[in-house]
């Protein structure tokens, strides 16, 4: 039996398979050996990469040489650029600008093979902290609207080229679609109730408690009630936080250790799948004639990470409809099921 169910904050449709078996096809694991000989981000390759624009390294040592934990350059092919202007300007009925914004690799870690699930919670917190780093500069040019943090694991999520963990940062000059769409929803939401909707959210699922991968003082990490993807995970603030930039150093090591918790369970579940994780955050500044005068108050950033196990095909492109063929409520059964005992992490 299949079940349509509304996604509350964008109005998406999907489509559930709640009494299935599950059965998702042949999983395939990330390769990480396949270009350890050749791979320009392991530490002593500094030369092989775009001089860094930021790191985190030990005292002592220079920027472009060995001795970071964390490492931002400049994509070697970059999709925008700040060397130039808007030049906003129309062709008939069409509206068009120049290429402009920011396009960044953070290489999250000098070795090759470790990532989010398998290394420490202090490496972890500095990844998720230089991505903090990252969008509060570059939300200084007031000419990039939106900065998205996201990352591509495996080939099947669209890392082609490289397996060594990375993420990359794009900024761009308008709102991307998918942001306005939660931004319009949860406008929307507040206007009727005065309520950011991820706030109940956050209460209803902590009450309900099958929808709950897991949780810590400041973060939970559930799977959303009409999640498109088998095994699709979003990572919270338990409290109200409309901008990723507010989180202070106490509570980045609490996300740290949400993070590894998850990615941990999803490596153990899914044995090492590919996977996209997205950083939806608050969009630089507030649009003209008075729109979003509320995204403080409304808006809750959020991380979403979505195992890459099945291809979407026809009718989800034709629709916009997903078929997710495990419901979330199974998944987190599953999730829940792995033990971290061993990990250097705690509830």
């Amino acid at each position: 039996m299949t079940e349509l169910r509304k996604d509350p904050i964008t109005g998406r449709w999907v489509i559930v398979c709640v009494d299935g078996d599950g059965r998702l096809p042949d999983l395939e694991p990330v390769d990480t050996d396949g270009d350890r000989e050749d791979c320009p981000f392991c530490e002593g390759r500094e030369d092989h990469t775009s001089p860094e624009i930021f790191s985190y390294r030990n005292r002592g040592t220079y920027p472009n040489t060995p001795g970071w934990f964390v490492r931002c350059i400049p994509n070697i092919r970059p999709v925008l650029s700040s060397n130039t202007e808007l030049g906003r300007r129309g062709l008939g009925l069409f509206d068009l600008m120049n290429s402009i914004g920011a396009h960044e690799v953070i290489i999250e870690t000098p070795h090759h093979g470790q990532d989010f699930h398998n290394s420490s919670l202090e490496q972890v917190e500095k990844i998720l902290s230089a991505y903090q780093a990252r969008i509060v500069d570059l939300k200084k040019d007031e000419r990039l609207k939106y900065v998205l943090v996201f990352k591509n694991r495996g080939r099947r999520a669209g890392s082609r080229d490289i397996s060594h963990a990375h993420s990359q940062v794009i900024a761009t000059p308008v709102v991307p679609i998918q942001v306005k769409l939660e931004l319009a929803g949860t406008r929307r939401y507040f206007k009727m109730k005065e309520r950011c909707i991820f706030c109940d959210v956050i209460r209803q699922e902590e009450r309900d408690g099958t929808r709950l991968v897991d949780q810590n003082e400041t973060f939970l990490c559930l799977a959303p009630f009409a999640s498109r993807f088998p095994y699709e995970c979003w990572i919270l603030p338990r409290e109200h936080q409309a901008r990723y930039s507010q989180l202070g150093e106490g509570e980045l090591k609490d996300l740290a250790l949400i993070f590894k918790r998850t990615f941990a369970r999803l490596h153990r579940v899914l044995r090492d799948p590919p996977f996209n994780c997205m950083l939806h955050d608050a969009p630089n500044t507030v649009p003209q004639k008075g729109a979003w005068k509320t995204i403080d108050k409304d808006y809750h950033w959020h991380f979403e990470i979505i195992p890459r196990i099945m291809r979407t095909a026809g009718f989800e492109w034709g629709s916009g409809f997903h078929i997710n063929p495990v419901a979330p409520e199974r998944a987190v059964e599953d999730l829940r099921a792995v033990s971290l005992e061993g990990e250097a992490v705690t509830t």
